[in-house]
This record gives structure tokens, sequence and C-alpha cells, in this order.
């Protein structure tokens, strides 16, 4: 039975290709946005794909409760689960959802990598990382009252799914056991191994005392739907937030140096003692930086072919980062 759906995430694709179209962004920031849109696309149709093939295996059945897209705030701490399935009598199915496009490596260490033709990058355990969260969903669940009679605490099962065309490599299953990493189209097949597998006597015996009625985990579910936080789709971190326009200092009239009386055409004429260039409009625009967008502060090269001169340097300079950018001059008129 399905009981929940996924959330609504168009007004986050509206906003984020809205920003896309500005001209005001610095190259970090453009960065960042292509990144965010590419995984959020990504993460929607890996959820759809992965949401079609758990709804159709479980739409007629009268033993289990599906919810998508769920959202929990525990003591502080999120928990987004992709899927979620409960069980009347074997406890709680969660499914990490991944829509990789390249190749996922699996080593005997339990280390993920996604591999793209020659490029390799390491990326979180998505057991690990459903882990994690069963242990915060079990704080939930006690605190709405929802448990087994007997037994302890509610048993959580981990399932990956991956994309039907993703290639899995996998290491040799007496290292690590990657047997709940599937295609989702193999659910289905991979369930029933599973129940099969579980179906030993003591665990019947253990099914049979905590079996619950359907109506039963329809009202659990049903609690946890009304514990379900989304997330605000409208949120972008700070530094992809606008900043108020900085109006440059007006440029103070040249100093003219006035001629000595005709009179005494013995008198030198004065020479004005030199002094340091005063920073032009552009000069005193803070501009971003180009690597993280915080913003830059004027400093003087001390060694180099550009010693003595002005450039922009990271305001985040102390923190490791060593974005500088060139002081733009402007020309004197005439």
């Amino acid at each position: 039975m399905l009981l929940k759906t996924a959330d609504d995430k168009s007004k986050r694709l509206a906003l984020l290709e809205d920003l896309q179209r500005s001209t005001l962004l610095n190259a970090f920031q453009k960065k960042w946005l292509r990144e965010e849109l590419m995984r959020l696309r990504k993460g929607i149709q890996g959820e759809k794909d992965s949401a079609y093939y758990l709804d159709q295996y479980f739409k007629h059945g009268a033993n289990h409760v599906v919810l998508h897209d769920l959202r929990f705030v525990v003591d502080g701490d999120v928990v987004q689960i992709d899927h979620m399935v409960i069980n009347r009598g074997f406890g709680i199915y969660l499914f990490e959802t991944k829509n990789y496009s390249g190749d996922l490596v699996i080593n005997e260490h339990g280390e993920f990598t996604a591999q793209y033709d020659d490029m390799h990058f390491g990326i979180p355990s998505p057991i690990e990382q459903s882990q994690r969260h069963a242990r915060l969903l079990q704080r939930l669940l006690k605190q709405l009252g929802i448990g087994n009679r007997i037994g302890g605490e509610m048993s959580f099962f981990h399932v990956v799914l991956l994309h039907p065309k993703a290639i899995i490599k996998r290491p040799a299953r007496n290292t690590f056991d990657t047997s709940n990493v599937i295609k989702a189209d193999q659910f289905p097949s991979w369930h029933k191994q599973f129940v099969d597998k579980e179906g030993t006597f003591g665990e019947t015996l253990k099914l049979m005392a905590n079996l619950r009625g359907l109506d039963t985990i329809q009202d659990w579910a049903q609690k946890l739907v009304r514990q379900h936080r989304p997330a605000n789709l409208l949120e972008l971190p700070d530094f992809m937030q606008p900043k108020p326009a900085q109006v440059a200092p007006a440029a103070k009239a040249p100093h003219i140096q006035p001629s000595p009386p005709a009179s005494d055409p013995q008198t030198p004429t004065p020479i004005a003692a030199a002094s340091a260039p005063e920073p032009s409009p552009s000069m005193a625009t803070e501009p971003s930086c180009p690597r993280c967008g915080k913003a830059m502060v004027q400093r003087v090269a001390k060694k180099g072919a550009k010693a003595g001169n002005l450039f922009w340097g990271c305001s985040g300079f102390t923190a490791g980062c060593r974005g500088t950018r060139e002081v733009e001059s402007v020309d004197s008129p005439g």
C-alpha cells in the first residue's frame, strides 16, 4: 500500500534554473550552481525510477506500507530517507537511491568509488549512510511509541538501489558482502531471496510474535508522515546570497599647484612632493574571490616582478584561500 509520494521539487529546479541566467555570478558561484542542478536532477530521476519498481511490487500487497521521500529532524539531527517500507512482521526496509552515470566500484573494505572513463571519485558509503539514519530513526520510533512486542528494538534492513543500467564492480563476497546493493529492477528477486534467507525457525517465531495488523502499520506510517519536515526549497548557501550594490567613492578633483608671481621670474617653481596614488573607483570596489566567493582586500606585492604594485587578495587568506585578482586602473581623462 502506498501512503506517501515524493515531494514536489519543481520550485527548487525553477530557482536554480533562473539563477543560471544571472549576469552577476562569479566563477565559483557558477560552478556550484551547475553541480547543484546536476545533483538535483539526477536525484529526482533516480528516486522516481526506484519508486516505480517499489510501487509496482507492493501496490497490491496487504503486508507492507510504502513511504517515499521522508525528512525528519530528531533532536536537532536531520534524517533523509529516500524510500521506506514497513512490514507487518519483519521490520522496516530503508532504501538509499543512487543514480550514478558511471560505473560503481566497491572494494573489499566497503569503500565506494564512482568511475567515469579514466576519472575516479570517492563517494560516501550509502550503506553507512543508511545505518546512521536508522540509529536516529530508532530514537524517533521510541518517541512515537512504535516498536516490537518482543525482541527489543525495531529491525531495519538496508538496501541500496541503483539505476537498472548501472555497472557494479564488486569484491568477493567473503571479503565484503554487497548483496544489498542492487539494481532497482532486481528488487522483486532480491526480496524473495531475502525472505527465504530470513525465514529460519527462530526468525519465524519472532515474526509471529511481532505480527501486526495492516491497520496498525498504517497508523505507524501516518505518525511518521506527520513528523515529515520538508526542506526549504528556496534556501541557498550564504555565498550564493545576493550582495547589496557597493557605491564607489567620488573621485577627488586634481590638485593644481599655483604658479609663482610673474614679477619674480627667478623664483623656481616648487615641485609637489611624491605621494602614493589614490585608488580609482574601480580599485575601491571590493570584488569577490574567484575561488571561494568571499570579499577581497587590497594588498601590496612585496616581492617578484610586481613588487610595490597593488593587487586584490582574498579576505580568507588566513583560512588557506590564495585567490587573487589584478587591480584594474582607470585611465585619467585627456
